[in-house]
């Protein structure tokens, strides 16, 4: 991006904001990602150890969750960084919809007819984000949303918020700027202009309702991947691609229980999930206990469906 096209990207924007995020346009994120990618999927013996320990350290990763704690155990990064956890280690809510995620809060709320909330004074649409597909995007209108952060130090495998039949996959290309709250609050559009993998589901209990859990990319993430598909990128081939999943037949047909593993990041991210409008006389109520920037772990209640 040359300086002009910056300069109007930032107009409207606080100036601290605009100074934050200004070096993210200029760098060579794809190809510091491609290396990023290539270092964490290969092994490389005691210097994949070392990395490791020392992101234990910066980080503050506590291994006594995983089920494999000794890091020397583990050939690649993305071996530590994909680590499972050990069994019991997130019990599940009895909840209409549990946390897929551990992380933090970014936003959640309503959707404003298309438009769900990024940061003060940054709306993205839902036909943005699910790749400009306006049939689909339509399903969400005056729904609601949640934006989910994975930070380095936290479990990056994604889960089933609720039980869910497998419907779509689009794989949207493009940017790959940070997804931290620093860049959140400076960069329009973000979690719409960063590269992500749709993933369009109903639900089990009430087939025809649909929901999509979106894995958004970032600087660093080296690739995402779906338990149904493995990796999804790369290849970055600049084209959407999508897979259709709908028209199986019911032994072939991927279905997917409330906190089963669905997905993972290769180098973390953050998670977009979209609900449709509640039928009549019902709402959506998420945990009173959210707020933005609140920590969350995997399990725990999201949201609950109640009479309004």
């Amino acid at each position: 991006m040359n300086a002009t096209m910056a300069a109007h990207t930032f107009s409207g924007m606080p100036v601290s904001a605009r100074f934050d995020v200004l070096p993210q346009y200029f760098f060579p994120k794809k190809a510091i990602t491609t290396f990023a990618g290539f270092v964490a999927g290969n092994r490389w013996g005691f210097v994949t150890t070392r990395i490791i320990r020392w992101f234990v350290r910066k980080y503050g990763v506590d291994m006594n969750e995983a089920v494999e704690p000794d890091i020397t155990r583990y050939k690649t990064f993305n071996d530590f960084f994909t680590r499972a956890l050990k069994p019991g280690a997130r019990p599940l809510a009895d909840a209409e919809l549990i946390c897929p995620v551990d992380g933090a809060i970014s936003q959640f709320g309503a959707i404003d007819r298309l438009h769900i909330f990024q940061a003060k004074g940054h709306h993205y649409t839902t036909t943005a984000v699910v790749g400009g597909d306006a049939d689909l995007a339509a399903q969400f209108e005056h729904g609601s949303f949640a934006t989910l952060y994975l930070s380095p130090k936290d479990y990056h495998r994604i889960h089933m918020p609720c039980d869910g039949r497998l419907m779509r996959m689009i794989y949207v290309p493009g940017d790959l700027f940070s997804v931290n709250p620093v860049t959140a609050r400076g960069v329009p559009g973000l979690f719409a202009r960063n590269e992500r993998v749709v993933c369009v589901f109903e639900r089990v209990d009430e087939p025809g309702r649909p929901f999509v859990l979106i894995l958004v990319g970032a600087t660093i993430v080296g690739s995402m991947a779906t338990v149904w598909h493995g990796v999804v990128n790369p290849p970055r081939t600049g084209e959407i691609r999508e897979w259709h999943y709908g028209d199986l037949k019911n032994d072939e047909r991927i279905v997917l229980k409330k906190g089963e593993e669905m997905g993972r990041f290769l180098l973390g991210s953050t998670v977009v999930m979209l609900f449709p409008q509640q039928p009549a006389g019902r709402a959506l109520r998420f945990n009173p206990l959210w707020m933005p920037a609140g920590a969350i772990r995997l399990g725990e209640e999201m949201a609950r469906e109640e009479n309004s």
